[in-house]
């Protein structure tokens, strides 16, 4: 049974300022402004366990995850890693970080470099762990077979690759540390239905293998799914929802995940009714509105909606007996949070 998170946040922000010109700030009063990206996320994942990251883009998903592994330092708050902080005193060293919690990009192509072979890609982050240059090869060897590809491929550039291709050697490329924790940004976007289960499928197996955790973000809730223990839902820099999986698209209690899963065409493994329209589109993140951040869009706002910002707390769910199974498997049964004031008690 595992009780402590390999990853943690507390209270966690990342703004982004952006700069106005000298002339503008002189002729025109204007001023330095500011994206609130992840704006107060508090999260946990377990060993073993895949959390999965839903919500529109630009809700600060991928900047979430790119602060969980170190590649943004935070503004405020703090990331822990198997109990340790990313960066201040008693802080994991870096080298440890890059080999235990590695990223796989949204973009298979982009993310890899075009003028490095697969042998190339791949063996640097061998190098990284500390695999001998004579034992490189047979190691990338076995990577590609692991994923799915063959020792055939081992020359080859990225461009002569198809996009599940590439994304097998970025999977590969991130296993190559051997990680104990993965930010999977996104991965099935660009590529086709059919290619996307195949991809699920090697995760899923990948993941019993080494015993991985994974941050899933994805914008389909359908692949979420199929992929989480848990689904963590995100609106505007904030988690607004957060649950079993079962728990959450069984019995979903903020109005944009309820939202959100109306949009899933309806089929046996999560039915839905009519479909939920939302009004207008995702504010901007430099002036988020005042009190809760969805009213503007919400069908059941109610004046006080529009003054207080609600807090994530615990909702009692309405789930019958033995119908959440996921989270169970990794040892611990989560808590239904919902950042609503119709579930404030």
């Amino acid at each position: 049974m595992h009780d402590k998170p390999i990853v943690a946040t507390e209270n966690l922000k990342k703004h982004f300022v952006i700069e106005e010109s000298l002339l503008t700030k002189y002729l025109a009063g204007a001023k330095d402004r500011v994206v609130r990206a992840v704006d107060g996320v508090s999260i946990e994942i377990l060993p073993g366990e895949t959390l999965g990251l839903v919500g529109e883009s630009g809700c600060g998903k991928s900047t979430l995850g790119r602060a969980l592994v170190g590649l943004y330092e935070p503004t405020e708050g703090s990331v822990l890693f198997q109990g340790k902080p990313l960066r201040g005193q008693g802080s994991i060293p870096k080298t440890a970080l890059r080999r235990q919690a590695q990223i796989i990009f949204q973009n298979p192509y982009s993310s890899l470099n075009p003028r490095h072979t697969v042998r190339q890609i791949i063996g640097v982050a061998l190098a990284a762990r500390g695999v001998q240059p004579q034992d490189r090869e047979a190691e990338t060897i076995d990577l590609l077979r692991r994923v799915g590809l063959s020792e055939d491929h081992i020359d080859r550039y990225p461009h002569q690759f198809s996009g599940g291709q590439r994304q097998r050697i970025g999977v590969a490329r991130a296993l190559a540390t051997n990680p104990k924790f993965i930010v999977a940004d996104e991965p099935l976007s660009s590529l086709d239905v059919s290619v996307q289960a195949q991809i699920i499928n090697l995760l899923q197996g990948l993941q019993k293998e080494y015993d991985l955790s994974y941050l899933f973000i994805t914008h389909d809730l359908r692949v979420a799914y199929h992929m989480s223990h848990r689904v963590a839902v995100m609106y505007l820099g904030q988690i607004v929802e957060s649950a079993d999986t079962d728990s959450l698209y069984e019995n979903p209690l903020h109005p944009y995940t309820q939202a959100l899963l109306s949009a899933i065409p309806s089929v046996d493994v999560f039915p839905r009714g009519n479909r939920i329209l939302l009004e207008g589109t995702v504010p901007t993140p430099i002036d988020p509105p005042k009190g809760c951040r969805f009213h503007p869009r919400c069908r059941y706002r109610m004046p006080v909606c529009e003054q207080e910002e609600p807090d994530l707390l615990p909702a009692e769910t309405q789930m019958k007996t033995g119908e959440v199974k996921r989270s169970t498997k990794i040892g611990k049964k989560t808590q239904h949070l919902v950042r609503c004031h119709l579930h404030m008690g």
